[in-house]
């Protein structure tokens, strides 16, 4: 018989069939973070409860760090229930004896960038976080999933997961990208074609010659925004450039464990012959550069195109809210912030995209700020050491430490009401970057050329 890889996957972890038609599945490795965890951890200890798999569990600090006085450690934290949180968060991983990069560790940052980067997200895992883009390791060929509250407590006491089978949805992307295109633009073109509920239900694994011939660090950029287009997960299979990347990282297996765990990733792939529910395939070649105009993932069109009439309720809403009019072209939307950052778009090869750009140019002085946040301590120190900290310094850009930073407004990186902001981040709902706030999803290099010019600009022109 045939299987897909969400079904190997599946198949490998399923405990059991409950009555109610849920399943158990178990789950090698929880990532753990601030926001989401300290509920659970309380509701373990009212229930006389301990973690089941303390080596499963790993933890970081991301959505309320500072990304500015990060000598001060937690008494930089100015907002009493972010600076309780990690306190809480400390406590909780001291008392359980869980591994945690803490805020003073150089391994600290987003937990969707470290689980990869330290080898802790393997290929054949189920891996679970309290956050939505956990979606992010699937490019591993692992099955990954966020989980709220109550099943983070529930994970952590039984290593288990109640859950329902989801179906099997292929995305093929063909040919071959243009120059200046970039695994964002991919993954905003996807959603723009399936719209934000067009994913619902189904598992996406991402295949075809783009995909495959994309780096990890790409694919993990297409798998993180599987969830605005609706999916629980994406996934992409092993191949020799999983292999590559996470050979020797520090928790990756070594020596002999290595040669057998290779055997068993090689079958991390969808067979020949596999079902799939729905299949939906994409012409690379015809993928522009790609912007967002409204208030959701899906209202995206390509960077030389123009704002579209509001044909129902929920388009004009969003062109009121965003302050645009139908006919108004892309590039003529004015910028006041820019932010490269957050679990989509601050690994190494994002920052080396927008530096690129942004070499021997100056931001706008039109522009009231633009920020770079690494995703981790890693990624800012490799990137310190090619000297892209200087290229965006010198741009006019603020280097940042790491953190999840202006994502999501859970901490002072944020938008004032009415601005217009350039964000590599992944959603761009109402608030979303604080209150009022105007969010247009982009790259990294997108970013960086509209910081330069004060509007959007198409980035094709700059390389």
């Amino acid at each position: 018989m045939a299987f897909t890889l969400y079904d190997k996957l599946w198949n490998l972890h399923e405990v059991t069939q409950r009555e109610d038609g849920t399943y158990l599945l178990y789950i090698d490795r929880h990532l753990i973070h601030e926001v989401t965890s300290p509920q659970a951890f309380e509701g373990l200890k009212l229930a006389g409860r301990k973690p089941w798999r303390i080596s499963a569990n790993i933890a970081t600090p991301d959505h309320n760090v500072p990304t500015t006085d990060r000598l001060k450690g937690i008494e930089g934290i100015n907002d009493e229930v972010a600076k309780l949180q990690v306190v809480t968060l400390d406590n909780n991983c001291k008392e359980h004896e869980i591994l945690q990069f803490d805020i003073h560790d150089r391994r600290q940052g987003i937990v969707h960038v470290v689980g990869p980067e330290q080898g802790l997200t393997l290929p054949g895992m189920t891996i679970v976080c309290g956050d939505s883009h956990t979606s992010t390791h699937g490019a591993l060929a692992t099955l990954s999933m966020g989980i709220g509250t109550s099943e983070v407590e529930h994970v952590l006491a039984t290593q288990c997961l109640k859950t329902s089978k989801l179906k099997n949805m292929r995305i093929t992307i063909s040919g071959q990208l243009q120059e200046g295109v970039t695994p964002k633009d991919v993954t905003l073109a996807v959603i723009g074609r399936i719209g934000t509920a067009g994913g619902t239900g189904y598992a996406i694994e991402y295949a075809g010659s783009v995909i495959e011939n994309m780096s990890v660090e790409g694919r993990m950029t297409v798998c993180n925004m599987a969830i605005e287009a609706g999916a629980r997960a994406g996934l992409v299979a092993y191949d020799r450039i999983t292999e590559n990347y996470i050979k020797n990282r520090p928790f990756a297996p070594k020596g002999n464990q290595w040669i057998l765990a290779k055997k068993q990733w090689e079958r991390l792939n969808s067979d020949e012959g596999a079902h799939f529910d729905k299949e939906i395939e994409i012409d690379g070649s015809s993928i522009a550069p790609q912007v967002t105009w409204g208030t959701s993932p899906e209202m995206v069109c390509d960077v030389d195109g123009l704002i579209p009439e509001p044909v129902n309720e929920s388009i004009e809403h969003a062109l009121n809210y965003m302050n645009l009019e139908p006919g108004k072209r892309i590039q003529d939307i004015k910028l006041d912030q820019v932010f490269i950052g957050s679990c989509t778009n601050s690994r190494i090869e994002d920052l080396r995209e927008a530096a690129k750009v942004l070499e021997g140019k100056k931001v706008s002085n039109s522009i009231k700020r633009a920020i770079v946040v690494p995703g981790s301590g890693i990624v800012s120190q490799q990137a310190i050491e090619e000297g892209l900290d200087k290229i965006f310094i010198e741009s006019g850009f603020e280097w940042r430490a790491p953190g999840c930073s202006m994502c999501l407004a859970m901490n002072p990186d944020q938008l004032g009401e009415g601005e217009h902001c350039a964000s590599t981040s992944n959603r761009n709902f109402e608030g979303r970057q604080g209150y009022g706030g105007r969010t247009h999803l982009v790259s990294p290099a997108t970013a960086a050329a509209s910081a330069v010019e004060g509007h959007f600009v198409d980035v094709r022109e700059y390389i």
